[in-house]
């Protein structure tokens, strides 16, 4: 195995592939390097003198800069290096050309056809709260449907989508959860839904429907709870109801244009830019060339390289709508009078990452490398095909909800650290080393930690050949244990 990765000719620092101890040698670019001090997987060493307040270069971009002379050789982290980031920048609109390395191939999926023309890779059935206060009655009507039936089949699942939020909240916070929840009475993946209330929340069931707009009447049913005199009998009747209109249901041959991925990281660590990440932007650009559409979020790990994503919008209109949304968000972080780049995490530095930038710069590889097509506003559905941004927190369980709301089937999510969590769409967990993937094999989904000793080609297939198998019914880690989460975002005032 290498011990270590320049990620660019620029680099002024490599990546320790492995955990590096004070005295070794390493021959990088024709020269010998011997290390002063001890250097972390995932960590970085520099190759090159770099001097107080020079840039120190990853990537090829800068990801900081020197707070104190760095020798070469030296352990290159939060202790001699600091992030160039402050405040809110102006953009220009520079577009460079893009070309999408792949070509269109005969592979497909079987997946559920829905009357709307939209296609679900599960068909699940959901309850799906307009307020917290009716979790425990969700789960209570669920549990007694199951006992009446017994089999459940054609529906793959049957589950609450349980939130604390639907009542005592005003403005944003209130519209937030009105548009997640009534996208997820939309989502495909749902072959029927039970809308539940419980008749004096502020998000109210009738105007709730009124928002819905168009659904398909014979899937999705309402109860309001303080109406009847028996709501765990008026529950289970209203399943039974959608369970007639569903009990056909079947799966047929579909071609993997139509499939809707979200791009999702967490707990990452010095590798996840290296193995995880590349690996799942190779897989955007893939999924795009067959027509596909795919999704990255978490807008404030996109600060330090959100150039590099506005390079490569549509067109001006796409570009100021990057600007908006990355300028939105640095301005929800002045006016709660936080500091904008309080980033990364503290895991994050203890993985090797040590500045938004470096963190940024990793993170956005999981876009690939083809055209921004859109840009979607927190709580929106997609609606173009291709590579798609999406405005939503870095929050790991915010994020993944926000992505599945807006319509993707599957979220890949990459960590060197791991994490159990899975929202309500399969949540592919894909550890950056193979030292979390041995560890955790009941979290994890697939290591990307072998790109670190195979060919790149050969894992990339496999990877492609695994998210198809998910898409056919093949159930995710997060699926298998049940861990199904919703959150939504929140932002202001609760009464």
């Amino acid at each position: 195995m290498r011990k270590f990765k320049q990620l660019h000719e620029r680099d002024n620092v490599i990546v320790a592939l492995m955990p590096l101890k004070q005295g070794e040698v390493l021959e990088v670019n024709d020269q010998s390097i011997k290390l002063i001090e001890d250097v972390p997987q995932g960590h970085k060493l520099a190759i090159q003198p770099i001097k107080e307040e020079d840039h120190v270069i990853k990537y090829g971009y800068p990801i900081g800069h020197a707070i104190a002379e760095i020798k070469v050789g030296q352990w290159v982290h939060t202790h001699n290096m600091k992030t160039n980031l402050s405040g809110i920048e102006d953009y220009q609109y520079n577009p460079k050309s893009v070309e999408n390395p792949f070509d269109r191939d005969d592979r497909h999926f079987y997946g559920y056809k829905r009357k709307n023309g939209e296609v679900g890779i599960r068909n699940e059935l959901w309850i799906v709260p307009t307020v917290g206060c009716v979790n425990g009655v969700a789960e209570q009507i669920l549990k007694e449907f199951e006992r009446e039936l017994g089999d459940i089949a054609p529906f793959e699942q049957a589950l609450v989508l349980s939130h604390q939020y639907g009542c005592s909240q005003l403005g944003d916070d209130h519209e937030n959860t009105r548009q997640i929840l009534s996208d997820i009475v939309h989502h495909p993946n749902a072959g029927g839904v039970l809308v539940l209330g419980l008749g004096c929340e502020n998000n109210i069931v009738e105007e709730f429907e009124q928002h819905l707009g168009d659904y398909d009447k014979d899937r999705v049913r309402f109860l309001v709870s303080q109406l009847v005199s028996d709501e765990v009998e008026e529950g289970v009747q209203k399943l039974k109801e959608i369970y007639q209109a569903a009990k056909d249901d079947h799966r047929e041959r579909l071609p993997l244009s139509e499939l809707r991925i979200g791009l999702k990281c967490g707990g990452s660590d010095g590798l996840s830019g290296i193995t995880a990440n590349p690996l799942v932007g190779e897989f955007s650009d893939y999924l795009v060339a067959q027509g596909g559409t795919t999704v990255l979020t978490e807008v404030p790990e996109m600060f330090g390289a959100e150039t590099i994503l506005m390079e490569r919008a549509e067109n001006e209109q796409v570009f100021n709508k990057t600007v908006e949304m990355i300028n939105d968000f640095k301005a929800y972080f002045i006016k709660n009078e936080q500091p904008v780049y309080e980033n990364p995490s503290p895991g994050n530095k203890d993985g090797g990452i040590t500045t938004l930038e470096d963190k940024s710069l990793g993170c956005t590889q999981k876009a690939g490398t083809d055209i921004v097509r859109d840009v979607l506003k927190y709580g929106d559905r997609l609606k173009k095909k291709g590579l798609n941004l999406l405005s939503a927190p870095g929050n790991d369980l915010v994020a993944a909800s926000a992505l599945a709301a807006s319509g993707c089937h599957i979220v890949l999510f990459t960590t060197g650290r791991g994490t159990p969590f899975g929202t309500f769409v399969p949540t592919i967990k894909i550890s950056s080393n193979s030292q979390i993937y041995e560890k955790k094999p009941h979290w994890i989904d697939f290591n990307a930690g072998q790109l670190l000793e195979k060919d790149n080609t050969d894992v990339l297939d496999q990877f492609i050949d695994y998210i198809i198998d998910i898409a056919n019914g093949t159930k995710s880690k997060n699926e298998l244990n049940g861990y199904r989460e919703l959150a939504i975002f929140k932002t202001g005032v609760t009464l």
